[in-house]
Formats: C-alpha cells, structure tokens, sequence
C-alpha cells in the first residue's frame, strides 16, 4: 500500500509541509510553476535550499505582492511583538486597521511590521472608528495581505482557483476545520469568525499547496507521527495565551500530542488542521518499504533541526502484524487434520498449513501452523483446541510485507473468468483462478496450460 508518513518531531506549518512534500514531487520546478499559475492574487511561491543542524532541505517562501510575511519566535522574553498578526484571531474588530488607517492618511507601508507601543495603543483608540473597514479591507488592492477573511472570502478566492474539484474540496475542508476551533475558541458563530494569519494569501498559497502535493502524490495511507507543539506562551491581539493556542489545541484533540523544552509554538493552526484532515492513523512509523524522503524546512533556528520530514514509500495492506499458533499433533488421522483447516480458515485464519514433524519417542507427527489476525488471536486458539486433540498453543507474534490484491473479473468466449492481480513494492503479478480454469478445461477437453495459452492470447 502507498503509504506517506510524516514526522512532526519539530511539530508542523504549512509551508514546512509543503516544502517537504515538494521535496517527493518528480518535478519540483513544475509544481511551483503550477501552483504560481493557479489564480491565488499576488503570490509568488519560490523554494530554496536551507540547512538546519547539517540537514538540507527545501524552504518554502510565499510573497504576495512582492512582501513575504515572516514569522516571529514566539519566546516572549525576546520579542514583545511577536505574533500580534500571527494569531489574530479575532471577530469583527478586535484587531486593529493599522494597515488601511495608513494607507488613507498616506504613510509609508515599507514599515508595515513595525509597531510601536505609542502606535499600537493609537490604533486601540480607533478600532471602533474604523469597524466599517473590516467589512470590507479584502477588496482593496493596495498592495498588503494583511486583512481579516471571513469563511465567505475563503471559498469565494478557492472558486476561482485552476484546480480540481477534488482540490478545492479539500482546501475548504482545511479551512472548516480551522472555522470550527476559531468558533469554539472564541465562543463565536463559524459566519462570524475573521481569520488573519491563516486568511492571508500566503496561507491560502500553504493549504492549496499541500493540497494539491497530496493529489499528485496520492497516498493511500498518511500516518503522522505524534505532533511536538512546542511550549511557552504567544501574544497575540487577545493577550498572552499558552502554547499551543486556543485554536490549535481545539484542532489537535484526540491526536497525540507533546510539549518539551523548546519555546515557542512549533505547530500552527493551518499545520495542524492539514495534518488532522490528511492524516488516516497517528503514531508511530510503520514497517514500510521507503523509496523517497521530503525535508521541510522552517525558518527559526533551535538546538534541534527546525524541519519537517516525510517518507514515501510501501507498507503492508491488510496490517503490518501477524499471530503464528503452533501446536504438534501425533494422533489424528488425516480427514481429521483436513476438517480442523477447513473450520480454521472458516474462522478467519489468513493461512493453515502443516508440516511432517518428529516427536518424542521418535513418533511421526504433524505441525500444524496457523497465521491469524494479533486481535483474533484469542478466538483462534479456541478453535485449534476444538479442532485438533492439542493441550498446548505456541504463540509466536511476527511482521509481514504483503502485496496489496484484487480481484477482477474478465469476460471471455468461455464464460467469465476472475483474476486475480497482486501489486506492490516494484511488483505486479497477475493469476488466473484455478477454478475457472479447470471448468475450461473440463468443457473444451484441454489442460490447463493450453486454457492459459487461450486466455492469454485474447488480453494480448
């Protein structure tokens, strides 16, 4: 089975998820080209090599309008003024106009992110003289991304984008889920609620990124590793809020999560909803086949390697564990050992097989090998104590790889014929089922190799 697993040791943002998932693309320029060509106003997506701890991987930048927004620590002993965009997430006016306030009275917007005290409690004052532009601000084409969208806005700028519909339904779906902890965080209906970081273009250009990443890549399974959130505490417009954020928390429930020592917040509301919407099981790295490896780079630097890592590659398609039930055998007679594998395979057993053995007092024996589902195994033990005349159960737990198998039906000239197709790691086979062929051979007169031949001939 194609299996995607992602480690969130470093926890997860989105353009950390999209640069790592680029990383497995076969034409990585071409995807960046695409995705600049999708419709998303004013961005501008470019990758570049970085480096963390002697790790190099990708970095992912996103500039709208020739700006790109830039992320802040969130250690509040180093920087007082951190995340007061990042984690606006506000209502109608909580957040101040900074932005359009000055852009109607003429300043200078080359100095968008720096915000003094004096300025800050200013824009306080006249948030309320103001509440007519956040009606209103994403219309505006002054040159600025930052602006509060409503769910509204979200879906109208996913609409027009030139993707499928497969895309853009995941890509609203994103979005609901951060609508729903935003709602829940501030006590507020999903139509009233206002994003700021994650309504921007350049989360707009994260989620739609790591949307369509997923599509090409098409993972039949995603398994995410147990999420880093980071620790400490963020600023943003309502105050100083423990990490992770309200938010993030909300989105994350269920999922396994942990802190440590590194302050800051390692995983954002956009990373974590992108994680819990792909995500199928969280835990552990299963037993897979890795044929390719993603590195996502952040832009922080910490005493471990800020990155995001991804592994592509084949894992087993009806489960990674497998029970072997042993047990010898020395007085049954053969129609007796044949009717207790015939009730065990009834009972679910994935396969039943002996083997000739010798036993004590060099008497021949049988062993009688049955391999099982880890959660049957219980079930599975009282059906071979039923069965066959065994006083002891060996239990041996043990991995397997299996290739992942259908089964397809093919109309011929000689009645229909079922297929039996098994393909994995690098590996495609194809089977007749015998008993279509013997009935073919039983009605024409011929053997088996010659049904094969004929069937063969009419594919080709």
């Amino acid at each position: 089975m194609k299996t995607l697993y992602i480690e969130c040791s470093m926890g997860a943002a989105g353009d950390m998820l999209t640069a790592a998932l680029t990383e497995l693309l076969p034409d990585q320029e071409a995807f960046l080209q695409e995705l600049n060509g999708l419709g998303i106003p004013g961005i501008a997506v470019e990758k570049s090599a970085s480096v963390k701890c002697g790790i190099t991987g990708t970095h992912i930048s996103v500039k709208v309008n020739g700006e790109e927004e830039t992320a802040e620590d969130a250690d509040l002993h180093d920087h007082e003024h951190h995340h007061e965009h990042e984690h606006d997430h506000d209502h109608d006016h909580e957040h101040s106009h900074d932005h359009e306030h000055d852009h109607e009275h003429g300043h200078d917007h080359d100095h968008d992110h720096e915000h003094d005290h004096e300025h800050h409690h200013h824009e306080h004052e006249h948030e309320q003289d103001h509440e007519h532009e956040h009606e209103h601000d994403h219309h505006h084409d002054h040159g600025h991304h930052h602006h509060h969208s409503s769910m509204a806005d979200i879906e109208h700028i996913v609409s027009g984008l030139q993707v499928s519909e497969k895309v853009r339904a995941d890509v609203l779906n994103v979005y609901r889920l951060i609508a729903e902890a935003e709602s829940h965080a501030h006590n507020t209906a999903v139509e009233q609620i206002h994003f700021h970081e994650v309504g921007s273009m350049d989360a707009v250009a994260d989620v739609t990124a790591v949307c369509l990443a997923m599509e090409k890549l098409a993972p039949e399974k995603v398994v995410v590793s147990p999420i880093h959130v980071g620790s400490g505490h963020v600023r943003c417009a309502h105050g100083i809020l423990p990490v992770p954020a309200p938010a993030t928390a909300y989105i994350l429930q269920g999922l396994p999560i942990y802190g440590g020592r590194i302050r800051g917040e390692l995983c954002t509301p956009t990373g974590a909803a992108l994680l819990k919407y792909f995500g199928t099981s969280f835990g552990e790295m299963p037993v897979m086949r890795v044929e390719k490896t993603g590195y996502g780079m952040g832009t922080k630097d910490f005493e471990a390697a800020n990155c995001v890592r991804v592994m592509l590659g084949e894992t087993s398609e009806l489960g990674d564990k497998v029970v072997e039930l042993n047990c010898n055998v020395d007085d049954m007679t053969a129609e007796e050992l044949g009717f207790a594998m015939e009730q065990l395979f009834e009972a679910g057993a994935f396969e039943v097989f002996t083997i000739p053995v010798n036993m004590k007092k060099s008497r021949p024996g049988t062993l009688l090998r049955v391999l099982a589902d880890p959660a049957k195994k219980e079930e599975m033990a009282a059906a071979i104590f039923k069965y066959t005349t065994t006083i002891g159960i060996r239990e041996v737990p043990c991995s397997r790889y299996i290739l992942r198998r259908r089964l397809e039906k093919l109309e011929t000239p000689y009645g229909e014929v079922r297929v039996k197709r098994s393909e994995g790691y690098g590996t495609v086979r194809e089977k007749y089922e015998f008993e279509d062929l013997a009935r073919i051979a039983r009605e024409k007169g011929l053997s088996l190799q010659e049904v094969r031949a004929l069937l063969d001939n009419l594919e080709k």
